[in-house]
């Protein structure tokens, strides 16, 4: 069973920065897709950022698009860089896998596999 643990989370003033890390028990994360979801109160899980299998495509939501960075090592570790926070990025934060079988990235929460516990993200005004 693919185990994926999430750390980094916290308190942040608006404008300040995050860095979330994902590690998956696997010797090797690059047969898997990656991806960072997240879920506010009273809200649906929502897409953030996904990898394909060696990180050479990429993609955001439009939120996320040019204030977060989605990174992956050659080994088993994800990360979530995330800039300019706003108040509405206040949500817990989930990694995700799903084996890989093309290039692809996926944005769609069904489509993986595997999840971590989440790790919650505060940014205050």
């Amino acid at each position: 069973q693919v185990q994926l643990v999430e750390s980094g989370g916290g308190l942040v003033q608006a404008g300040g920065s995050l860095r979330l890390s994902c590690l998956v028990s696997e010797h090797t994360i690059s047969t898997y897709v990656m991806g960072w979801f997240r879920q506010a109160p009273g809200k649906e899980r929502e897409f953030v950022a996904a990898s394909s299998w060696n990180g050479g495509s990429t993609g955001y939501s439009e939120f996320a698009k040019g204030r977060f960075t989605i990174s992956r090592d050659v080994w088993n570790t994800v990360d979530l860089q995330m800039n300019s926070l706003k108040p509405e990025d206040t949500a817990v934060y989930y990694c995700a896998a799903k084996r890989a079988y093309n290039s692809r990235w996926y944005n769609v929460s069904a489509e993986y596999s595997y999840w971590g516990q989440g790790t919650q993200v505060t940014v205050s005004s």
